[in-house]
């Protein structure tokens, strides 16, 4: 779906939004606008199973507990609790929207770059939410701030069931956070400023993350379903073996838990669908009556070399008979620096470290 590029190449920026037809065409225009003109080369990681189970798109009851269920994973997030004066806690609520996303990416994309369980919350996080366009200051840090200790308290469980086996990982995000004081006097208020991934979710991280654009995550930012559904389409995409759809009662089920009727799902999805692959400009997909129908596609982000320490791992995909498939070759190396990985996606160069294994087949 990249008609919406070839639009902005043939008739302009102002020329294409003034061709969009509907709202959605128009966001999808102009997050497609600021993709393209981003000329950093940053790059993120997330856990292979936050691209196929996502949190809420809107807040919850703060007692509430947030399930979603696909057809390989489910996903169950219990909300954390608040210790305050005296012999009473409170429940804090699960994470959701947009900012809850970035900070989750942001931590994961952090500790594989470090090589690190142990990610700052404070002046790096406010960095690389600037880079991303988002104010630092009044609402939007008290958002980051409800979020970012939201996440800190409350606890998953990833049910995956594959090939006639199923697995069940019980987990927190953070084993461990250290907290200052905004001011105020309720402990509740307290900020995040230093938080250790657990080392659970931090072993499936380094085994099985997939890489994302950061020009991309900056340009839907704001939108927590098309964010959803790019991180979606970048696990999906580039491992198929052949055209596969998936049916609209599906895909209700994964992405749509916020609604209560799926004409209203549909109607939202086909828009978010449009604004992710504005910033996925090699996805080949189809909406139809059915579903959505997904086909090999190059990944946003394309292994070229991941190289460790004392190995470096060589991974490219290639064109074949119109599919892809991913090709890799091992070779030693005296290099006993940091690790690092160089990655090509969209025709940008990017360089980021890596975990020590890059799993892409799952």
């Amino acid at each position: 779906m990249a008609a919406v590029h070839k639009l902005i190449e043939e008739l302009g920026r102002q020329g294409a939004l003034r061709a969009a037809q509907t709202e959605g065409d128009r966001r999808a225009v102009e997050a497609a606008i600021s993709y393209m003109s981003d000329e950093e080369a940053g790059i993120g990681f997330l856990y292979s199973g936050w691209c196929q189970a996502a949190l809420p798109h809107k807040r919850l009851a703060d007692d509430a507990v947030w399930k979603v269920q696909t057809e390989r994973v489910t996903l169950v997030v219990e909300p954390g609790r608040r210790n305050l004066v005296g012999d009473y806690t409170e429940f804090c609520g699960v994470p959701y929207g947009s900012r809850a996303r970035l900070i989750l990416l942001y931590l994961q994309s952090e500790a594989l770059r470090t090589s690190s369980r142990d990610v700052e919350l404070g002046r790096s996080l406010h960095a690389w939410l600037g880079r991303l366009g988002i104010p630092i200051g009044g609402k939007s840090f008290a958002d980051v701030r409800e979020q970012a200790d939201r996440l800190s308290r409350c606890r998953l469980t990833f049910h995956v069931q594959q090939e006639g086996r199923a697995g069940l990982i019980n987990q927190n995000i953070v084993d461990a956070a250290m907290f200052v004081s905004d001011g105020e006097s309720r402990q509740g208020s307290l900020f995040v400023e230093t938080a250790r991934l657990s080392e659970t979710f931090y072993e499936q991280l380094r085994k099985h993350p997939v890489p994302l654009e950061e020009a991309a995550i900056k340009a839907i930012s704001n939108n927590s379903q098309a964010l959803d559904v790019y991180c979606w389409l970048a696990y999906r995409l580039h491992v198929l073996p052949a055209a596969r759809t998936v049916s609209w009662p599906a895909l209700f089920a994964q992405f749509g838990s916020s609604y209560k009727k799926l004409a209203h799902f549909k109607m939202r999805f086909v828009d978010s669908v449009k604004i992710a692959t504005a910033v996925y400009r090699d996805a080949n997909i189809e909406l139809d009556e059915k579903g959505i129908i997904l086909k090999p596609s190059r990944p946003p982000v394309a292994p070229k070399q991941i190289a460790t320490t004392g190995k470096i791992l060589i991974a490219r995909v290639q064109p074949d008979g119109g599919n892809f498939s991913s090709v890799a070759e091992s070779a030693q190396s005296d290099d006993r620096r940091s690790p690092t990985i160089l990655v090509t996606g969209s025709g940008r160069s990017l360089k980021a470290r890596p975990p020590k294994i890059w799993d892409t087949s799952h």
